[in-house]
């Protein structure tokens, strides 16, 4: 008789990138590779490549709620992620849905602008976002310009990654993992980790040459599937980090743009 093998499921709510690199298609493929069941609630279409974003169509925050409502209720997922969720109006309908009890970990990646520059998440959308939904949330997964508007100052230097990730966790009661893969400093990509009990220091050596897109959401998607497989917040971020750190060393060409590779594909982390 055959064994039949179950898989995990996780949930990532976001748009869809239509060159690939990012998005709902980066989040599936961090599924796959990790060896979790993907599901979706797509927020919005975009038309973009690696160059820019030519286009967003945003999904009705009805679509929105009955995508997720169609996963609960069919597939119900031990981790959940958010990327782009773009107006204040699908933002409520996340945050009605896991304002109940018994919900999976959520994992928010706070994306507001996409690595072009386009705006990925309406200004007035913001408040929402800090107010309504990061208080729900275990884990918010900022960059250095997105951790800048969650603490309102300026975070450029290592010392400063660290006082943000508590002063995150001080202000939304979420754990908060500050990612300071943009410093001009040093040789090592270095994030902050602090969950108001644990503090993690996570570095990894640059990888110089190479420029992708699709990072954020590779980083934030592992560590909602590293949960959905049974590892706890602290351990799945140590783990997400060797994840995007391979990603990143094992990037391949795609035409004329760089792509992440598959995340399966992990690199040396250290953790002090």
């Amino acid at each position: 008789m055959r064994r039949v093998q179950r898989r995990p499921v996780a949930l990532t709510i976001a748009g869809s990138d239509s060159g690939g690199g990012a998005g709902i298609q980066a989040d599936l493929k961090v599924f796959s590779a990790l060896g979790v069941h993907g599901t979706t609630a797509i927020t919005c279409l975009t038309a973009q490549n690696p160059k820019g974003v030519l286009g967003i169509q945003a999904a009705t925050p009805k679509m929105v709620r009955l995508q997720m409502e169609a996963v609960f209720a069919g597939l119900p997922p031990k981790a959940v992620k958010t990327g782009m969720l773009f107006s204040t109006a699908i933002i409520r309908e996340v945050v009605r849905m896991f304002s109940g009890k018994g919900m999976p970990p959520l994992v928010v990646d706070p994306v507001m602008v996409a690595t072009s520059g386009a705006r990925l998440l309406k200004p007035s959308a913001v408040r929402a976002l800090l107010d309504e939904l990061l208080p729900l949330a275990a884990i918010v997964t900022p960059n250095l310009d997105e951790a800048e508007i969650l603490v309102s100052h300026p975070v450029r230097t290592i010392e400063a990654l660290r006082a943000a990730a508590r002063e995150i966790h001080g202000r939304f009661g979420c754990a908060a993992l500050v990612k300071g893969g943009h410093l001009s400093e040093g040789r090592d990509a270095v994030d902050f980790f602090y969950d108001g009990r644990t503090e993690l220091m996570l570095s990894a050596p640059f990888v110089r040459g190479v420029s992708t897109h699709g990072t954020g959401c590779t980083y934030s998607a592992a560590i909602a599937a590293h949960m959905a497989l049974g590892s706890r917040l602290g351990e799945a971020v140590a783990l997400a980090k060797e994840t995007i750190t391979g990603s990143i060393a094992g990037s391949v060409k795609v035409g004329d743009h760089w792509a992440l590779s598959p995340p399966a594909l992990e690199g040396p982390v250290r953790k002090r």
